[in-house]
């Protein structure tokens, strides 16, 4: 075997003693090292130097993401790979709508063979069509009008899509999850920090996985009675703090939608974005024409991953009742988010759905809606008119905010904050029910992200793509279904829920009554009043039908989430704040005032027995809470428009009912009242009229006479007319006094005539009755002439007394 001798070039260095003199030199630097004394160093010097080198890689990381991204193409090498993972360049937009093809069933009946052959042509041919079909249904774009079926048909196509996004999720909830554990496990937190760390790792993954996550957690921050103060407090932030896509993005659809550069339709255009909200973002612009202008502009690709989600939670709704074996599909409730938040995409809805209701609430002074530019408004790009105004949660912030510097001017601000967030509550609650009962327009997603407190001290709402419209017949069923509520009338509650569309036909009416007195029996009543929330009552009437397996109508989901978010923002300005307390007023004023048989129908069955006789409690109970409202037709009666006072006790209030029924009999808005006292039992009307219990309502009524007598007689007698005489001030009254004019209407009303004279006739044939009633009345009468004679001779006395003391000095001095 030849050697191999080693070349002349190498080293005959032998490598032993290579590792010896590097060991060497390495324990000389230690032994230098030991030599240095070390310098001892402060930890905020070593934070400090920590945080230098970690802002220093971060910058050079930076600028080595930015060169990588320009020299690779990182962008579009991106959204190359997104349109082929979507498959959208398959889509074709301009295809039309196929039926689903069903694989092909052959039949073999006695033919020849050319007959097999032309047959087996034939089939040959329908499984070509088939494929052909199969292979148009992947270039079928998402549909713009949402589709269950269109959309699973586009998401079949692409399961790997529905894989992903279900990995997605699972990885972000396990994520989350195990974020809780691992902060859970900390000991010596507080319930508060705990609620803190939940909701702010829950607004994280909400964030992380997108607008139709991020709607969840909108609707839920309006709930803080339900999730927590805290937990609310940092879903809150979805609102209108959620990180914004770039603005070449947002250029590249303002100028696809609009049709040209932004500088040809706006003068000034700001590129920070004022807002940033699930579904778009709003940027401040001014128009040619000097109008300021807030235009909100749809997220890049929303459709998509919108109408993704929709179809994931529909196959989980399809599993979940299969698995619960549940009749009714319930599909139906994802169906309806779809269409809800597939009409949110498209702004040109939304603009159409602002401006009418814009158009429905302009007689309403305290609603503000921001004007729509028609012509700056597409698809992807809505134009509104900019408001100025103070959200809720700014508001709640400020006057709920400490602060250790200059206390006496925050409290001040806290104060000046606290009594406007009020007013915009109620003012909140005063708009929806006007939306609910009213004009039958109501938005469906008032959270305080879409309210505003301007400065002209109105309620102003922003963000119309969630609208509900009430039918007649639902609003009417809504305004019976309070009544009997308040009234534990379950029966009646039953039919209304019926012409709600809640209970359907072939439902045992009897159980479901029974149920439905059980679920919500045990609610206590304050003066009254249920002292409940008004969703909690919608939600045990949901469970209860649920029960039953009745679907809930559309519209009913609606009216649930936005009562929901009014609830929610009410409760954080004013913990003591009742639904209920708050509602009743509006709707004892509309039953009275409104003039329809469907409204006389409810207010008949609420204070009128099947006898027709009166059920007096319900009857106080109405005319307290309507006169208690501001905006009363019974106190508009008054000359000075002056309110009752919620603290005056019971006598002072039956005085004032006493004075607003008779005003109201012979007005016109009394007509309602009239026409109830006609349909009423006369005997009734008397034998209660007379009883022991009327006696107060008895007394005030002489009192209000006797009043009005007292004024006859001064201005009748030209008492006023004496210099010499002043005459006492009648007694103050926290209610309406009726006047002489008043009473004189009253009188001659021809109206309040009949009515009288149809009581009368009605109990003619109890002549017992009849005849306690005239003892009455005559006592009345002797009651009410004393009275008045008393007090006009007690007046005149004083009068001259204090002339006759004023005099005196002066005749002493001449």
């Amino acid at each position: 075997m030849a050697s191999v001798s080693p070349s002349p070039s190498c080293s005959t260095i032998p490598i032993p003693l290579r590792r010896t003199s590097f060991a060497v030199a390495e324990l000389r630097r230690l032994k230098q090292r030991r030599a240095i004394p070390p310098v001892s160093v402060g930890l905020g010097h070593f934070a400090d130097v920590v945080r230098n080198d970690v802002d220093f890689l971060k910058n050079k990381i930076g600028i080595g993401l930015r060169w990588a991204n320009e020299a690779f193409r990182v962008p579009e090498v991106t959204k190359s790979a997104e349109e082929l993972f979507w498959l959208r360049h398959l889509e074709d937009h301009t295809s039309q709508n196929l039926k689903s093809q069903s694989w092909p069933q052959p039949s073999y009946s006695g033919l020849t063979g050319v007959d097999l052959f032309m047959a087996d042509v034939k089939a040959l041919e329908t499984y070509a069509g088939y494929f052909y079909s199969l292979s148009k249904m992947w270039s079928r774009p998402l549909p713009e009008v949402y589709d269950s079926q269109a959309v699973a048909d586009y998401f079949n196509c692409r399961p790997h899509v529905v894989a992903f996004r279900l990995l997605e999720v699972f990885s972000a909830f396990t994520i989350a999850a195990i974020r809780l554990r691992t902060s859970a496990s900390v000991k010596g937190k507080s319930l508060e920090a705990s609620e803190q760390i939940f909701g702010m790792v829950l607004k994280e993954t909400m964030l992380h996985l997108g607008p139709t996550f991020i709607k969840v957690g909108q609707s839920l921050s309006t709930r803080p009675d339900i999730i927590g103060t805290e937990i609310s407090k940092a879903l809150s932030e979805l609102h209108d703090r959620i990180p914004p896509f770039p603005w070449p993005e947002a250029v590249k659809i303002l100028e696809g939608e609009l049709g040209g550069p932004v500088e040809s339709f706006f003068s000034q255009f700001s590129q920070e974005t004022v807002a940033a909200a699930s579904f778009g973002q709003v940027y401040r612009g001014r128009t040619h024409d000097g109008a300021d202008v807030a235009v909100k502009v749809q997220r890049p690709d929303l459709r998509h991953a919108v109408l993704r989600d929709i179809y994931i939670l529909r196959l989980g709704l399809g599993v979940l009742r299969k698995v619960a074996k549940r009749e009714n599909d319930i599909r139906v409730y994802a169906d309806e988010l779809g269409m809800g938040l597939a009409g949110e995409l498209d702004f040109t809805l939304e603009a159409a759905n602002a401006s009418e209701f814009q158009e429905a609430h302009a007689r309403f002074s305290y609603i503000r809606v921001p004007k729509v530019y028609q012509h700056l408004t597409r698809k992807r790009v809505l134009t509104m008119e900019w408001m100025v105004g103070e959200s809720p949660t700014d508001l709640l912030a400020i006057s709920s905010g400490y602060s250790d510097h200059d206390n006496e001017s925050h409290e001040k601000q806290k104060i000046e904050a606290r009594r406007r967030l009020l007013d915009l509550v109620n003012k909140g609650v005063e708009a929806t029910l006007v939306q609910l009962l009213d004009t039958g327009i109501l938005h469906a997603d008032p959270h305080p992200g879409n309210l505003r407190y301007t400065t002209s001290r109105q309620i102003g709402f922003l963000d119309f793509g969630l609208v509900c419209r009430m039918q007649r017949k639902h609003q009417l069923a809504m305004l019976a279904s309070i009544v009997h509520i308040v009234n534990g009338d379950w029966a009646c509650l039953v039919e209304s829920l019926i012409d709600m569309d809640v209970i359907t036909p072939g439902v045992n009416t009897r159980r479901f009554t029974l149920d439905l007195e059980y679920a919500l029996g045990e609610v206590k009543l304050i003066n009254g009043i249920p002292d409940i929330e008004f969703t909690k009552v919608l939600s045990k009437i949901v469970n209860v039908a649920l029960k039953y397996q009745l679907r809930m109508p559309p519209y009913f989901t609606l009216v649930l989430r936005s009562l929901a978010c009014l609830e929610g923002l009410a409760a954080a300005g004013d913990p003591n704040f009742k639904t209920f307390e708050a509602a009743y007023p509006f709707v004892v004023q509309k039953l009275i005032t409104e003039n329809s048989a469907a409204t006389r129908k409810i207010l008949h069955s609420a204070v009128l027995n099947r006898k027709k006789e009166f059920r007096w409690e319900r009857v106080a109970l109405f005319l307290s809470k309507s006169s208690t409202r501001k905006q009363s037709p019974l106190l508009k009666l008054s000359r000075d428009e002056t309110s009752v006072d919620s603290s005056s006790n019971l006598t002072d209030k039956d005085a004032d009912n006493v004075s607003l029924v008779l005003r109201l009999l012979a007005s016109k808005n009394g007509v309602v009242l009239r026409r109830l006292l006609m349909a009423a039992n006369g005997t009734s009307l008397i034998r209660t009229f007379i009883s022991r219990e009327a006696l107060v309502i008895r007394q005030k009524l002489c009192m209000t006479i006797a009043t009005t007598m007292y004024q006859w007689m001064v201005g009748s007698l030209g008492i006023e007319s004496l210099k010499f005489i002043s005459l006492s001030d009648p007694p103050p009254s926290s209610g309406i006094n009726i006047t002489v004019k008043d009473f004189k209407i009253l009188i001659n009303d021809k109206r309040v005539r009949v009515i009288l004279r149809k009581i009368l006739e009605s109990a003619k044939s109890d002549r017992v009755l009849m005849l306690r009633f005239c003892w009455t009345s005559f006592v009345m009468s002797l009651t009410t002439t004393a009275l008045a004679c008393h007090r006009f001779v007690i007046s005149v006395s004083e009068g001259y007394v204090n002339y006759l003391s004023l005099s005196a000095p002066v005749a002493l001095r001449t």
